[in-house]
């Protein structure tokens, strides 16, 4: 039987479940607090049950009541990462099967590790704040005092009170606006979520939003200063959005959140994207252009699937969310383009996956399909270790089993099999090993403790297809030497090949300075606004020590917050000796308007605390 704790909660689900969240917000821009209060309706599983314990972070609890009566609180010791349990006695016996429902009143801390409160100066308006949250994978607690662990299930409804110049939206379905009644210059906003859901999946914007329809059940929200940008991309929002939500349902089966919304958000946020049910949070850096944009809404949407769904009972089992997600991404590439499409995308997968590794450190347990979470932030985890190892594993088991469309048949029938549902790995191994029951002798094979138990690259390397990446390899290796090099060698790659090229060499031995100089003179690759090409060049250029392209890698590192790009920059820079204090000097400038995880994660790689270099 599966554990009944976490080791990244205090709470232990195996005495009480939540079942419900009521949650009234009031959002307050001027001291950077949400005052608060919420109500659990949690089922108990156990007789004499008279307390209770609950997840929080620098929440401050002003009250407690169980059924409407007083009950008695304290707060805990303060945990370096998972913040401090909030023990709940309850005024009176409950026996298993009964429920109560628990209200807290309490204010969120300026600091919360969940939320990011911008500036009017650092929204593309310049005239409203903003505020968004960011739960995964356990800040959900320093906004909203829960059970915060993937393991627990909940609906949620919501009130939400802002400014009434500002709009607000979650990640459920909206239920309609009024005036405040406490307050003529605020606004009421009013949400609910019917589908049980994980905490880390609840999420709020507050800010001057417009929306765009690009669907029959799909909206695009920005700041009204990107919907020029969004409308430039409209109608190819409007012509892929819905495809590919149509997509995933006849591989996946029905989706069941109802609306489906793009949420492009400031360019602080630290993700590509956030599953957030029924408002996928995007970062800006897909607005430029939006046709790289499909890989990660494709992605996100699939975790509609593979993640809300089906989720990964704790953080060990994060692959379970994030393996099978690549997967139904890349199927869904492979009915909108081809399969030698989805072979391509394996292949730049299986590169990331060896830079993580490589980062890491081939011994690092963390590269584990399945670590030992005791201990450990989840945050300092996240890799692609999750993604590209999960979805190598199942790559694997599809040539294994008898292709796409046999290993699909067994994705769908896991989905439908544990939906509103967490899960761990054995379980998951277990459904593989009964629905495949005529092929146990296959799977007796492989080797499971070196896939989930052991650190580094996987067992088996699988052969993909490489005929969209031959011309990428070959250009590659023509850059050996200063050679015979044109503008035409660009024109006949695609957006997908050149990043691939790109990526390609930043594998390689850093190349001679004139290489790089050469290849600016050629391509002029420091024009193009493409952020996943800008990126892996400035890097490439980094490398091979063109000072030049040092000011341009740190605004790129710091115009924009998506992880992927902003903490490999800033490495680059400081792995420059030369470089080094400028590296260190520019963040300590930029990170107080960076998000909190952003900041924290790239302190950590330039070794600095608290402002000061170490």
């Amino acid at each position: 039987m599966a554990s009944a704790t976490d080791p990244c909660s205090f709470s232990s689900f195996s005495k009480c479940v939540t079942k419900h969240l009521n949650l009234t917000y009031h959002v307050d821009f001027d001291s950077h607090v949400i005052k608060a209060k919420v109500a659990l309706t949690v089922e108990v599983l156990v007789d004499n049950f008279t307390s209770l314990t609950l997840d929080t972070k620098d929440l401050k609890v002003s009250k407690v009541t169980a059924n409407g009566q007083a009950a008695k609180f304290t707060l805990g010791p303060k945990h370096s990462f998972m913040g401090t349990p909030l023990e709940i006695t309850l005024p009176f016996d409950l026996s298993r099967g009964q429920h109560v429902i628990v209200e807290v009143t309490y204010e969120t801390a300026p600091s919360a590790s969940a939320l990011q409160w911008l500036t009017p100066e650092q929204t593309a308006g310049k005239k409203h704040p903003y505020l968004f949250s960011q739960c995964q994978a356990t800040h959900c607690r320093s906004m909203v005092p829960c059970q915060d662990t993937p393991a627990m299930k909940h609906t949620y409804y919501a009130q939400v009170s802002v400014p009434k110049e500002l709009v607000a939206v979650m990640s459920a379905v909206r239920d309609g606006q009024e005036p405040d009644p406490q307050d003529s210059s605020r606004a009421i906003y009013r949400f609910r979520q019917p589908v049980p859901m994980p905490s880390y999946l609840i999420a709020i914007v507050v800010g001057a939003l417009e929306s765009r329809e690009i669907g029959p059940r799909s909206r695009v929200w920005s700041e009204k200063e990107y919907v020029g940008d969004l409308s430039m991309s409209h109608s190819f929002y409007i012509s892929r959005t819905e495809t590919m939500l149509k997509t995933a349902e006849d591989l996946a089966g029905p989706y069941v959140w109802g609306q489906y919304d793009i949420l492009v958000l400031p360019p602080s946020f630290p993700y590509g994207g956030m599953e957030n049910p029924c408002l996928t949070f995007a970062t800006p850096t897909l607005l430029c252009p939006p046709v790289f944009s499909l890989q990660v809404i494709a992605h996100e949407i699939s975790h509609s699937w593979t993640g809300n769904l089906v989720t990964n009972k704790t953080w060990e089992h994060f692959w379970l969310n994030e393996g099978h997600t690549v997967y139904l991404e890349r199927m869904i590439g492979r009915s909108m383009e081809s399969e030698q499409f989805r072979q391509f995308k394996a292949m730049g997968g299986w590169k990331d996956l060896q830079e993580s590794v490589n980062t890491f450190g081939a011994n690092n347990p963390l590269t584990n399909l399945v670590p030992n979470m005791n201990e450990v932030d989840p945050d300092d985890a996240f890799s692609s270790v999750p993604y590209e190892k999960g979805f190598a594993l199942l790559y694997h088991l599809e040539e294994l089993m008898g292709g796409p469309e046999v290993f699909m048949g067994f994705v769908k029938s896991y989905i439908q099999m544990f939906a509103y549902s967490s899960v761990t790995t054995e379980e998951w191994k277990k459904y593989l090993f009964t629905y495949f029951k005529n092929k146990v002798d296959i799977l007796n094979k492989v080797d499971w403790n070196a896939w989930m138990h052991t650190p580094g690259m996987p067992p088996v390397k699988p052969q993909y297809d490489t005929t969209m990446a031959d011309a990428c390899i070959a250009l590659c290796k023509r850059w050996g030497d200063l050679g015979n090099f044109s503008e035409v060698d660009m024109k006949t790659l695609s957006t997908h090949q050149l990043i691939e090229f790109l990526s390609l060499l930043l594998q390689e031995d850093p190349l001679p300075l004139s290489h790089v100089k050469r290849m600016q003179e050629v391509y002029r690759l420091n024009a193009l606004n493409n952020a996943e090409i800008r990126f892996r060049w400035l890097r490439l250029c980094v490398k091979s020590k063109w000072e030049d392209a040092v000011p341009m890698a740190l605004k790129m590192a710091t115009e924009q917050g998506r992880m992927k790009f902003t903490r490999p920059l800033f490495k680059e820079v400081y792995n420059f000796d030369k470089y080094r204090e400028e590296a260190v000097r520019v963040f300590i400038a930029h990170r107080a308007a960076m998000h909190p995880v952003t900041s924290n994660l790239v302190a950590k790689d330039l070794k600095v605390d608290t402002g000061k270099s170490t």
